[in-house]
């Protein structure tokens, strides 16, 4: 990727985003979210002529949320101010932990005091930070994560997003793990560190309004809300996903995610999407669901009749009863235990 020349990555960016425009060209864009590896290391002048191209081909909303994501060894001071300068309005900090062991073990390159330090840098160019760790790690115990976010709470962020470890098949961490070589904290657990998570966020005036996600009044991340509301959103670049409706459906995008054969694709044939599917009815509904649940507000009922979702009175009686799903007239809400077995909670409902 470094080997590239920006000059053909703002060819190649601005090919993508006429073939996208010429798939869904509704405007204006109320959201521009650059993540996937480091953002931050690009050019801050590729950043603000992608925003222009965007602009020209959409328009953008005078509100418009334009979020980037940072690696904290890669956002000084005098970059940040440039990304401002570009259009970037809020900033997502990979800190991942603040403990240095844990970060050598999950492959980051600063440190703790570096993240911090970034956190108030940032804070100082941004109105709008978010910090993202990373919990339930390799032997780590209630009071560990305790003290560590104690840590991250004193800096008074407006928005945190915290997930759990998950070892993915065919990793190298599944292959240690595998070998015995650590031990992620088991189900209960990783439950106790999720209830402690939500606790101390919401005593600290940031509770959570998606499983992962807490911020202040105001400071939710209206283009992850978008997404998990269902909304439409245009994939832009290596690996990128997408989806997108129209009269005969929603329509699941994904790019060709080696930088490149994406590059080497759009050269070809003006666009890097390797993958555009129609989601079928099952797709359709499997999806609503998983992402609709995962907000705190949950999902209005009146959205998933559209989709064929049935739900039997009885059946839901039952999941309220089981403290699973919350009660509601209106909308479909998993319960603080529901979140935690999501995956189940859907299969139940969909059966």
């Amino acid at each position: 990727m470094r080997d590239m020349q920006p000059a053909q990555w703002r060819a190649a960016y601005f090919a993508e985003l006429q073939y996208a425009a010429s798939q869904r060209p509704e405007g204006p864009v109320q959201t521009v979210f650059f993540g996937g590896g480091t953002p931050s290391l690009m050019p801050a002048d590729l950043v603000a002529d992608s925003m222009a191209e965007i602009v020209r081909r959409w328009g953008l909303a005078s509100d418009a949320e334009i979020t980037l994501e940072a690696n904290p060894v890669s956002a000084p001071q005098a970059h940040l101010s440039d990304l401002a300068a570009a259009g970037i309005s809020r900033l997502s900090l990979g800190v991942q932990s603040l403990d240095d062991a844990a970060l050598k073990f999950l492959g980051r390159t600063h440190s703790a005091a570096d993240a911090l330090a970034a956190f108030r840098v940032a804070r100082n160019v941004f109105s709008r930070v978010s910090l993202d760790l990373i919990y339930a790690r390799p032997e780590q115990s209630l009071q560990m994560w305790e003290r560590e976010l104690t840590t991250v709470l004193a800096e008074q962020p407006d928005h945190v997003s915290l997930y759990q470890l998950t070892i993915e098949p065919g990793t190298p961490f599944h292959r240690l793990q595998a070998a015995g070589r650590f031990q992620v904290p088991d189900e209960n657990g990783a439950a106790d560190l999720y209830e402690l998570t939500q606790s101390m966020c919401a005593q600290a005036g940031l509770p959570a309004y998606e499983i992962s996600n807490h911020a202040r009044p105001g400071h939710a991340c209206r283009h992850n809300i978008a997404s998990w509301q269902g909304g439409d959103y245009l994939g832009i670049g290596p690996g990128a996903h997408g989806r997108l409706s129209d009269a005969q459906g929603r329509r699941a995008t994904i790019a060709t995610a080696s930088p490149q054969q994406w590059l080497a694709q759009v050269n070809a044939q003006g666009h890097g999407w390797c993958e555009d599917q129609r989601l079928d009815e099952e797709g359709r509904q499997t999806e609503m669901l998983l992402l609709g649940l995962r907000l705190v507000e949950g999902i209005e009922l009146a959205r998933l009749t559209p989709l064929g979702v049935t739900l039997d009175a009885q059946k839901l009686s039952d999941l309220r009863a089981a403290g699973v799903l919350q009660p509601s007239q209106t909308h479909l809400i998993a319960s603080p235990q529901g979140r935690l077995v999501l995956d189940q909670l859907i299969a139940e409902l969909l059966a």
